[in-house]
């Protein structure tokens, strides 16, 4: 299994901001853009992600709306394989399945198509998100990919806020390129 080094891993920590204060007092926001923007951490993070990944025999890539599609998508065109959106609900056009999970305050859904992964039965998909918190969107997306005949063989994270342990309770393997406790 290929892991980072700690060069590697510099690099993707220096090239994520720190925000204080967002979205509201006392949290500190960690911003992926500027990892978008640079293309020497980008690579870095997709080259491991690919290596990482390139025997795991998938057939799908699902990414949690919205930067689980960039990371995702970019996996998914280097490994030759599919990219299935699991979007907020009501923003997918064709018939849906969805699942809800609870926030702080009350609940919200995600939603993937009924029929995201072909005629495939039983489809390996691996689930990309850029950060878990608290797990609740990503156990959400993952329940959604077996329910419509597929099977989520691990849940990816860039990043893995540690100290909310979001990983517990999952259905499925769990990685983390970074941990932040």
């Amino acid at each position: 299994m290929n892991t980072l080094s700690s060069k590697e891993k510099d690099i993707l920590l220096n090239s994520i901001r720190d925000i204080q204060d967002f979205p509201k007092p006392g949290i500190i926001f960690k911003d992926i853009t500027t990892l978008l923007g640079n293309p020497h951490a980008l690579n870095t993070l997709m080259d491991h992600l690919t290596d990482r990944y390139l025997n795991y025999d998938l057939d799908f890539i699902a990414g949690i709306d919205a930067r689980g599609f960039i990371f995702g998508s970019i996996l998914a065109d280097r490994l030759g394989i599919g990219f299935v959106p699991v979007r907020k609900k009501g923003k997918l056009p064709y018939t849906t399945v969805a699942e809800k999970y609870s926030l702080e305050y009350g609940f919200d859904e995600v939603e993937i198509h009924i029929d995201a992964f072909g005629e495939k039965k039983g489809a390996k998909v691996l689930l990309v998100d850029d950060l878990i918190a608290t797990g609740g969107t990503a156990k959400a997306a993952v329940n959604l990919i077996n329910k419509v005949g597929a099977e989520c063989v691990e849940a990816c994270f860039i990043m893995e806020l540690g100290f909310l342990n979001g990983r517990e309770g999952f259905n499925t393997q769990v990685y983390s390129v970074l941990q932040i406790d």
